[in-house]
């Protein structure tokens, strides 16, 4: 990507991290969301950590608290993306307790998780703070943001893009005028009426932000539940207050974007993934940077047949495998077939197997003659709805011959006999 003169020695990025991701079922419950593989060697963080470093972004705050210790790992203290640094880079903040009523426990939306670290943005004095959630698949220079955001003089920057109408529901509608303000947002509605949605992807004049969370806590707080702040979610108080003011513009992303929160989108991002490279994994020019431990190269065994799919370091293939994303250190043994599937790493096919339509954890055990989901290949353009697709958890085993039906859900560590 071009080189930008922007300024971002003042800008702090959050990544809110620390949502449970219960629409991911049984790929959650062992883990929180952000850390999910993608494309067989990456997180959702990585590309998360990766936009912002490739923007010259180095102070980065990533907000925990579902499973906090599965972010160990991936964020490896920052040092793949060179945070690991003495002034600046990375800082992580989980919950915390004896500090105060109002900030310490759990928080209960993306805006009330703003609201419990006011002060330490306060501390920190930043101009701008981008505000950046963890499950998302795109490619961003976050300087372009900074530069709409300085020139309109705005008070928050909201990120769009455009999807489809049958995805709209799931998020949050934003209303953009020909000058490029955002007039109106409309959290999750049940009847749409544009396809333009926040990216989530935020960039806000850090003063204001503080101002506006503490005058938003002392309206609602009253009203809710003792330890929560009342604010929710950005698009319920937080962005509407702004959008009052008057001073909140729109900053349209370019290119690919999708939201990686339901199995539905986490699966068909992987096969948009196998139908072309969508500018995100392997541009030079942006690397995708990640933690996730080095090995041999994958290894291809005479007789087996790999077909339009990408396969991670450390595999072994001796069957069929096609359109797949097969993770790290994976096996498929001679005589199984594994076709429009997710395999995580240490994923284990004993031969004649038959997997469809489906994505497995990390280290599942898949045994001889098996079947998993859907045995004949379906129309790989089709709009798989969550429920279709076939989910087994981390750790699960299914014995050799048993059957798991299209659009089961295996639970992590059980086994399917």
């Amino acid at each position: 990507m071009e080189s930008l003169a922007v300024d971002t020695d003042r800008v702090l990025a959050i990544v809110l991290a620390g949502g449970k991701g219960s629409r991911m079922d049984v790929l959650t419950q062992r883990r929180a969301k952000p850390t999910l593989p993608f494309g067989g060697v990456f997180s959702l963080l990585d590309i998360c950590l990766s936009n912002l470093v490739n923007s010259h972004v180095r102070d980065v705050w990533v907000v925990v608290q579902y499973h906090a210790s599965s972010f160990d790992p991936v964020l490896a203290h920052g040092r793949p993306w060179d945070l690991d640094r003495n002034l600046g880079g990375l800082r992580v903040l989980p919950p915390q307790q004896g500090i105060g009523d109002e900030e310490e426990g759990m928080a209960t939306g993306n805006a009330d998780s703003l609201f419990r670290i006011r002060r330490l943005i306060s501390q920190h004095d930043p101009e701008v703070v981008l505000v950046l959630s963890a499950d998302h698949v795109y490619s961003l220079d976050h300087r372009e943001v900074l530069r709409t955001h300085r020139e309109a003089g705005a008070e928050c920057t909201v990120v769009t893009t455009t999807i489809g109408l049958e995805e709209v529901g799931h998020h949050t509608l934003v209303d953009v005028d020909e000058d490029g303000r955002v007039t109106g947002v409309h959290h999750k509605p049940d009847e749409p009426h544009t396809e333009t949605i926040a990216s989530e992807v935020f960039a806000y004049d850090a003063k204001v932000l503080v101002e506006i969370l503490d005058g938003l806590r002392e309206r609602l707080g009253g009203e809710a539940p003792d330890g929560d702040s009342g604010l929710g979610d950005f698009s319920e108080h937080l962005l509407p207050e702004l959008v009052q003011r008057g001073k909140v513009v729109a900053h349209e992303l370019p290119g690919y974007w999708r939201d990686l929160g339901r199995p539905s989108a986490y699966f068909r991002a992987h096969q948009d993934l196998l139908a072309g490279d969508l500018g995100i994994l392997h541009s030079r020019d942006w690397p995708m940077r990640t933690a996730s431990p080095q090995g041999p190269a994958a290894r291809v065994h005479e007789g087996a047949e790999v077909l339009d799919a990408m396969l991670g370091n450390g595999s072994e293939i001796h069957g069929r495998v096609e359109r797949c994303v097969i993770g790290p250190d994976v096996v498929v043994e001679a005589g199984a077939v594994v076709h429009d599937a997710v395999l995580m790493r240490g994923v284990h096919v004993r031969r004649d197997a038959r997997i469809g339509w489906s994505v497995l954890d990390a280290r599942c055990e898949i045994g001889a003659g098996a079947r998993v989901g859907a045995e004949e290949a379906q129309d790989a353009t089709s709009r798989l709805k969550s429920e279709e697709v076939t989910l087994v958890g981390m750790d699960a085993a299914v014995a050799a011959g048993a059957e798991v039906p299209h659009g089961s859900r295996v639970e992590p560590g059980t086994t399917v006999s």
